[in-house]
């Protein structure tokens, strides 16, 4: 007899995608997805929530097995929230990215409190949550005395499903610069400005918030008692999978790959973090803060990889072939993070490299890159690598290679450990499915890493170089 059902709402940067996951087994049994898009408007660009409220909708209702689901689990990106009336209106969904946040940049950066006390790193545009509450306060006063709430964009949807209103500490601990991880408390910004009175009170991801609502059931012809849970943050959901089958202490590292590539650590010090090199912590969803580092790897990748039509995957050939040359891609390829922004990308002895070639470059980048970043975190333990990066024929067995005594190890690209995480959220014991990346015989591997990385660190302050 089939068994019962989660469904997950994934929402990331790019798309939007509503799977169901067999509870006993764990597989995905079925999902739809579209892209995301955003809004232009006044007085900020928006976030497409009416787009992806209905494919959650229709995708509920359209579901096969749906009378088996029996809870429902919001998964987003951050830097992301939606403000809402007394009556419920959404008044906006701000886009992190809309140039429109650089009005008052300068004034908000005085606010801050110091790195510190929130290790939130001061991010260009609205991707300090805080800075995008800042930017309406003064730009939109009207609609901001019409604000009776500021949802975290995991709990908005699951306020729409449920009617309860909640927040969560992975999505609120995510460079917002709204919270100080030591005190476990609102930053004082937060409080000095009563934003903290707009956040509903803080629950934990899994919490049970409450049955759907009854319009929820007739629209969607779910079981009424079908629960809603209180949502997390996107990568901290990959992480809760790997967090929950370490024993308490044992140190690990997780590479979350995508557009952004997110480092986080366990155990790790957070004194060792640097504002200016795109360093943080985040807060995992048993309220622990998580020492973490990022750049902007799939979108660097591109970059340097080239915009074939039919872009093909490295190959071990052709990874000779750049080392040979030897071609070399510098920091950085992206002004959004990481622990060059700033300055700009080049490609050296690239001219005349085949789409494949550009590819290995690209990922030879990649790998550097994060080997650098797990330096500067002070992270010689076992590595995990979860997203695209992990399916790049090359990539983790450069890693493993860059870092022979850590132990590289791969996750499943389908969402396996997102998927994990989710049936942790759901009482299920979570167990990861993982595969070794094994090394490279590279003998020149280790002269072009030491040459790439004084290239690419001969600007920082020696304090920022990795030790």
């Amino acid at each position: 007899m089939p068994g019962e059902l989660i469904a997950v709402l994934d929402i990331g940067r790019a798309n939007a995608k509503l799977s169901l996951i067999d509870v006993e087994s764990g597989a995905i049994t079925w999902n739809v997805q579209r892209r995301c898009t955003t809004i232009a408007g006044s007085p900020i660009r928006s976030l497409d929530v009416v787009t992806i409220g209905n494919l959650l909708l229709a995708g509920l209702a359209g579901a096969p097995g749906k009378e088996r689901i029996e809870a429902i689990l919001p998964m987003t990106h951050g830097a992301a929230a939606v403000w809402l009336s007394a009556s419920g209106e959404v008044l906006a969904a701000p886009d992190y990215e809309d140039p429109a946040f650089d009005e008052f940049g300068e004034a908000y950066r005085q606010l801050r409190d110091p790195f510190e006390t929130t290790f939130s790193p001061f991010l260009p545009l609205g991707h300090n949550l805080g800075r995008q509450i800042y930017h309406l306060q003064r730009q939109a006063p009207a609609l901001y005395r019409a604000c009776d709430a500021i949802m975290l964009y995991p709990q908005y949807w699951a306020w729409r499903l449920s009617g309860v209103k909640a927040s969560e500490i992975t999505s609120l601990g995510y460079h917002t610069d709204l919270w100080r991880p030591r005190e476990a408390a609102y930053s004082n910004l937060a409080s000095s400005q009563g934003w903290d009175e707009l956040l509903p009170p803080i629950r934990a991801a899994g919490d049970e918030l409450g049955p759907i609502s009854p319009a929820i059931a007739r629209i969607t012809g779910l079981d009424p008692k079908c629960r809603v849970l209180c949502g997390i943050h996107d990568s901290n959901a990959s992480y809760l999978c790997h967090r929950a089958r370490h024993p308490p202490g044992e140190r690990f590292a997780l590479v979350s790959s995508g557009a952004l590539t997110s480092i986080m650590t366990s155990g790790s010090d957070l004194g060792e973090l640097r504002e200016a090199r795109d360093m943080l912590a985040t807060i995992d969803a048993f309220g622990t803060p998580v020492a973490t580092a990022r750049f902007m790897g799939g979108r660097e990748y591109d970059t340097i990889a080239g915009d074939s039509p039919v872009r093909p995957q490295p190959s071990l050939e052709s990874l000779h072939s750049v080392l040979k040359r030897p071609a070399v891609a510098l920091p950085s390829f992206s002004d959004r993070g990481g622990p060059f922004r700033g300055r700009e990308g080049r490609l050296v002895n690239a001219d005349g490299l085949d789409d494949r070639e550009r590819a290995a470059l690209a990922t030879l980048y990649c790998a550097l890159e994060t080997d650098l970043v797990l330096d500067l975190l002070g992270t010689p333990c076992p590595v995990v690598v979860e997203g695209p990066l992990a399916t790049n024929p090359l990539y983790g067995r450069l890693l493993a290679t860059l870092r022979p005594n850590s132990g590289v190890s791969l996750g499943d690209y389908r969402g396996s450990s997102a998927t994990e995480g989710s049936l942790f959220l759901v009482g299920r014991t979570a167990s990861p499915q993982l595969r070794a990346a094994t090394p490279l015989d590279l003998p020149d591997l280790d002269v072009y890493r030491t040459e790439w990385r004084a290239d690419a660190t001969a600007k920082l302050p020696s304090e920022d170089r990795p030790h």
